[in-house]
């Protein structure tokens, strides 16, 4: 018999899944932020942006999500579900999150705690969040969408972007360190484990038949 993919496969483990992983990857940006020894590159634009507004963290980082959505129109890309989420889970709990970490002390046995725990726990909640299949971030989805548009690599055009936004983002005064670094060589693989972990296997059924 023919099967095919029901487009609504595991909704429930789904959305749970999408959820845990959009609130860790909250939690995931304030420990690398509370660290204060280097964040995620679009953080460190958001950090930068914050250091030139009276706009808290969590505002800016869902003024820049929007506009980068808005550059999804160009490029003919469309949001999941997932995507809206990711905008506004992430911005709603970054602050609390930074807030409750601010009574931690600033000690350099904690704050090198916490940037490697960010990074661990980022690697977690991207695997969550992508491995629920409801759509892709907007920095991702702006991303593959350069990618089709251009033919170049996804490496590339992955390097281009987070340089570009690290470099505004430093300039404009965000902190950029060896925690910003070691995201960088250590995301890749952590993401590639728990994605074979986390993704949700998609589930075929038998195709209806014609009567």
């Amino acid at each position: 018999m023919p099967t095919w993919i029901a487009p609504d496969a595991r909704p429930v483990r789904r959305g749970v899944q999408l959820l845990i992983g959009l609130v860790l990857y909250a939690l995931s940006i304030a420990m690398l932020v509370d660290a204060g020894l280097g964040s995620m590159p679009w953080d460190v634009l958001t950090q930068g942006i914050v250091r030139h507004t009276d706009l808290s963290f969590g505002t800016v980082t869902l003024l820049v999500g929007l506009v980068v959505l808005a550059c999804w129109i160009p490029l003919r890309q469309r949001p999941g579900v997932g995507t809206v989420a990711n905008v506004v889970v992430i911005s709603v709990l970054v602050d609390p999150f930074l807030a409750l970490l601010g009574v931690l002390p600033d000690a350099t046995g904690v704050r090198i705690a916490l940037a490697a725990g960010g990074i661990l726990l980022n690697g977690l909640a991207t695997g969550l969040y992508v491995g629920a299949r409801l759509g892709p971030g907007p920095r991702d989805g702006l991303m593959t969408g350069l990618v089709r548009r251009t033919g170049r690599s996804v490496r590339l055009v992955r390097t281009t972007i987070e340089v570009a936004v690290v470099a505004v983002g430093w300039a404009l005064g965000g902190t950029v360190g060896f925690a910003t670094l070691a995201y960088a060589l250590a995301i890749g693989p952590l993401v590639h484990v728990f994605l074979a972990w986390l993704t949700v296997a998609e589930v075929p059924v038998e195709e209806p038949v014609a009567v």
